[in-house]
């Protein structure tokens, strides 16, 4: 099987993510451009954290059994 790639796009400000550091939340949940709606461990995203939180347009790629394989910013 073929991995997939999902994409989507993340307007979160730098106080909703802050929620995943106090504990409060452990998962992002975005709506793909399928109009899917995903749902991954924050930890998946955390590297693109800037002040203004994160923003931009991103693809998930899913390996055999929809296990994570990667996460890139398109733009």
């Amino acid at each position: 099987m073929a991995n997939q790639f999902i994409r989507f796009r993340l307007d979160l400000s730098y106080g909703q993510f802050l929620a995943v550091y106090q504990g409060h939340a452990k998962t992002v949940s975005a709506v793909a451009d399928d109009g899917r709606r995903i749902q991954f461990p924050a930890g998946n995203i955390q590297r693109y954290l800037a002040k203004n939180g994160i923003q931009g347009y991103f693809e998930m790629e899913l390996g055999p059994g929809n296990k994570f394989v990667a996460l890139r910013r398109l733009d």
